[in-house]
């Protein structure tokens, strides 16, 4: 095998977890050349990894032209890729796969059109419910690897990980005067947060009860929500809201020098996770845990969700369930009051004392 191409588009977390294909495919031939294609605004995480020797940067908005889709196919198609490896599994993506040389062409098996449309000369369905501790979305990336006899499965690399240069090592080190943790106070979508007050609430017992300074992580377009958090909130002096990045590799340069984070699931939590920082992950009601919860001990990587404190709340776990759930869950979140998750993160941050000196 010569040249290897990994499609992952979008989305931080699903673009950070697939690097563990990218990890294993070096590690079976250490001279073939790994290329990676992903959108612009996803592309931090990846940036500096010794196992990808080429990023391919895309525009979102830009590739949802289907003339662009087509020359974008043509470029790949000259390429001459060996192999390609599509954990997007997505309509862009597959149009990629189809139109390629490549003759092992590795995707999820899911949907109809997906599978009606030869995008794929091998298919892999998703595993139903995790086996491994890294969690069922590193898993099903993992098994796209079975497609490849060579691929020693029994011995996979399954946590992905980012790579600091040594001069983001030291990032603004010298403005941290005590120890500092990221607090991730919003999700990136509105179904992904909590509830204002609860947030309040739990930024209230942290600095009442703890002598850290506390970073607020917000997206750009979240700014002015975040203000209005940060402005209700008690002891401001041990709150920062002007230590803010407002890029990936940005924030994956802080959170290198933060002692750990407390966020909902999302990307930022995968980001900590690859940087080897511990985490505290609040899950939105309609997401599963065993899909999204990498890693997880209870120890150095904890979490909280309202389907194992409030179990009667969920009497069938569904995907209509779930969907009706994601459409309006402002029911559940209200359910997910402070006292089901601060008894948990106190024994998290308990656990973690001597980092927090």
């Amino acid at each position: 095998m010569k040249k290897v191409l990994v499609i992952q588009n979008k989305f931080i977390g699903d673009v950070l977890i697939a690097t563990v294909i990218a990890q294993n495919i070096k590690k079976t031939y250490p001279d073939c050349h790994v290329s990676y294609l992903v959108y612009d605004y996803c592309a931090g995480v990846i940036e500096n990894h010794p196992k990808i020797d080429e990023v391919i940067v895309v525009n979102e908005l830009w590739l949802k032209r289907i003339p662009n889709l087509i020359g974008l196919a043509l470029k790949i198609r000259k390429r001459s890729f060996d192999t390609i490896f599509d954990p997007y599994s997505k309509f862009q993506s597959g149009v990629l796969c189809l139109f390629s040389s490549a003759k092992v062409r590795i995707g999820f098996s899911k949907g109809y059109l997906n599978n009606l449309l030869p995008y794929y000369s091998h298919r892999v369905k998703q595993a139903k419910e995790k086996t491994k501790e890294c969690g069922k979305s590193i898993e099903d990336r993992l098994c796209l690897l079975q497609c490849l006899p060579e691929i020693d499965m029994d011995h996979l690399e399954d946590k992905p990980k980012i790579y600091l240069s040594p001069e983001e090592h030291k990032y603004k080190s010298e403005i941290f005067h005590k120890p500092h943790i990221v607090l991730g106070i919003l999700g990136s979508t509105a179904v992904k947060s909590l509830p204002q007050d609860y947030i309040i609430e739990i930024v209230n017992f942290l600095t009442s009860n703890y002598d850290f300074q506390i970073i607020f992580n917000y997206s750009p377009h979240q700014k002015e929500v975040a203000k209005a958090i940060y402005d209700q909130c008690d002891n401001k002096d041990k709150i920062s809201m002007d230590l803010y990045e407002n890029s990936i590799r940005g924030f994956v340069k802080l959170m290198g020098q933060s002692r750990l984070l407390i966020a909902n699931e999302g990307g930022s939590v995968h980001i900590a996770k690859a940087l080897d920082k511990p985490t505290f992950t609040i899950f939105s009601p309609y997401e599963l845990k065993d899909h999204w919860a990498s890693f997880d001990d209870g120890l150095f990587h904890a979490s909280v969700h309202l389907l194992e404190e409030k179990p009667e709340l969920f009497p069938k776990i569904t995907r209509k369930m779930r969907r009706e759930i994601e459409a309006d869950p402002s029911f559940y979140y209200n359910e997910f009051k402070p006292d089901l998750i601060i008894p948990k993160l106190k024994a998290f941050l308990k656990h973690h004392a001597n980092r927090l000196l």
